[in-house]
């Protein structure tokens, strides 16, 4: 059973860019680059709709807001269950030395 092939994201830019100054056509293309019509059709469109990302600050890598509370009560149950996974590896170890 074969794998489906990857790309990887040059190669797919490469040949989106190329489908889109429109030099060649998409069938030429293809078998320029060995890769089927409906995929230089995919990668192209997601060029077009992610393009407007490129140009955001930071150049598109967008940092997810950190919520202080959310991350206090994370750190907060941390400490919970380190308290307790102490607390039963010393009840057990009766139990579990041999």
């Amino acid at each position: 059973m074969s794998k489906r092939k990857q790309y990887k994201p040059g190669f797919k830019a490469k040949v989106a860019l190329e489908a889109l100054k429109g030099e060649q056509t998409i069938s030429e293309l293809s078998s320029r680059f060995g890769v089927h019509p409906t995929m230089i059709h995919q990668w192209k469109k997601a060029l077009l709709e992610n393009a407007p990302d490129i140009f955001e600050r930071g150049l598109g890598k967008k940092q997810p807001a950190a919520d202080p509370a959310r991350i206090k009560n994370l750190h907060a149950k941390i400490g919970e269950l380190t308290i307790e996974r102490n607390f039963l590896a010393g009840a057990l170890k009766p139990w579990t030395d041999k």
